[in-house]
């Protein structure tokens, strides 16, 4: 490969942070309660996260695989259960089912946006399907109509994986406006962070009270007499992650604003470099908060992909390669997968095959950077992408 132009770009760190989470944190220290129960900061962050999303009730947990989990398990998922997940997604969407004991049935993505294709979701619906959970891959909205569709005519419920979605809209509509469970991650990487952290949105406040004694080892809120009602979990997110996240929720509308302005800008500059197609963003998804900058290489091997990608790195820029196919891994395959040899389930999701071979993806903090930056960035990926 070439030795130029070499990057050097300083694009913006990640996590952010300043004065605001230094003053949570001694806020949450100085309340000398550190834990949910006698502490006042998860109570506060779930109001203010379940507001900025229009959803009636907010579930703060401790990540967003316990996240997904925890809202199956709202949704009676359990042994004997099978829920549909998009073949193309990080592995925690299939691994929460599996744990639960229930079947993960994984069916084909978009080529296009790489959410969820939901003509493939409803041939995989069987008298034993319990969820279907599409994914907002990078911020995108699968398509909330046609699932919408799809869970009126099968009496099936949506749950929506929105750990790359936080603040994102469908159609003018926020994420718990979609009548639909929906979930997030607060892991380092994501659009908010406190190191690890998840949430639940609810609008019904029965599912919500029935997730609260779940994640609180089956008592409920205000018991003192250890009264458990169900074998639950510890899922509760303590006093400090709470804080943080506090702080993080009030500046993310302003890096939304900068990625949503940015990303057309690289999108248009990826689309110009031979043999590169950007993630495309259905014009339904209005408010797009760019969790990753995606892109593909179609008809590259795996192992090209590989190397454009620690090419990136060592030029300095922060690329990835894509999530592999969920079947496509050893974990998968140690339970609560469908009685299908990894062909077979290859055969049925093409484009999650190609997508594992010839997608990179980069980190959002470069779309908090300036427009000269991205177009440094386009000529070090159009230089790496033609030298492979």
């Amino acid at each position: 490969m070439s030795n130029s132009p070499d990057a050097g770009i300083e694009f913006p760190a990640w996590p952010q942070h300043d004065d605001a989470e230094r003053t949570a944190l001694l806020r949450a220290l100085d309340q000398g309660q550190w834990w949910r129960v006698g502490g006042s900061e998860v109570d506060e962050f779930e109001r203010e996260f379940a507001e900025y999303h229009g959803a009636g009730h907010a579930l703060a947990v401790t990540n967003g695989t316990h996240a997904l989990e925890l809202a199956l398990q709202v949704l009676d998922v359990g042994p004997g259960a099978e829920v549909i997940v998009p073949a193309f997604t990080f592995i925690s969407s299939s691994q929460a089912v599996q744990r639960l004991g229930a079947v993960a049935v994984p069916v084909d993505v978009d080529p296009d946006t790489y959410c969820l294709d939901v003509a493939a979701a409803e041939a995989a619906v069987t008298s034993r399907t319990s969820a279907i959970m599409p994914v907002h891959m990078a911020g995108q909205f699968a398509d909330m109509d046609r699932l919408d569709k799809l869970s009126t005519s099968t009496g099936v419920p949506v749950l929506q994986d929105a750990a790359h979605a936080h603040g994102a809209h469908w159609r003018g509509k926020r994420v718990g406006e979609l009548g639909s469970i929906a979930t997030f991650s607060f892991q380092n990487g994501k659009l908010m962070t406190a190191g690890e952290g998840g949430a639940v949105l609810f609008e019904d406040e029965a599912q919500w009270e029935k997730a609260f004694v779940l994640h609180s080892c089956g008592r409920p809120k205000g018991d003192r007499g250890y009264f458990h009602l169900t074998s639950g979990s510890n899922f509760r997110m303590n006093e400090f992650s709470a804080a943080v996240l506090r702080a993080q929720l009030g500046r993310l509308d302003s890096q939304i604003a900068t990625r949503q302005a940015r990303w057309p800008v690289l999108s248009a500059l990826l689309a110009g470099i031979d043999g590169v197609v950007p993630q495309t963003v259905d014009p339904r998804s209005d408010r797009n908060p760019s969790y990753m900058a995606m892109f593909r290489m179609p008809g590259v091997t795996e192992e090209r992909r590989n190397a454009v990608v620690d090419e990136l790195v060592r030029r300095g820029i922060p690329a990835f390669m894509a999530f592999r196919a969920v079947y496509r891994t050893q974990a998968f395959w140690e339970t609560g997968a469908p009685d299908l040899t990894t062909e077979e389930l290859a055969a049925r999701c093409p484009v999650s095959e190609e997508i594992t071979r010839d997608c990179v993806w980069l980190h959002h903090r470069v779309l908090l950077g300036t427009e000269e930056q991205l177009h440094r960035l386009a000529a070090v990926v159009a230089d790496v992408v033609a030298g492979a």
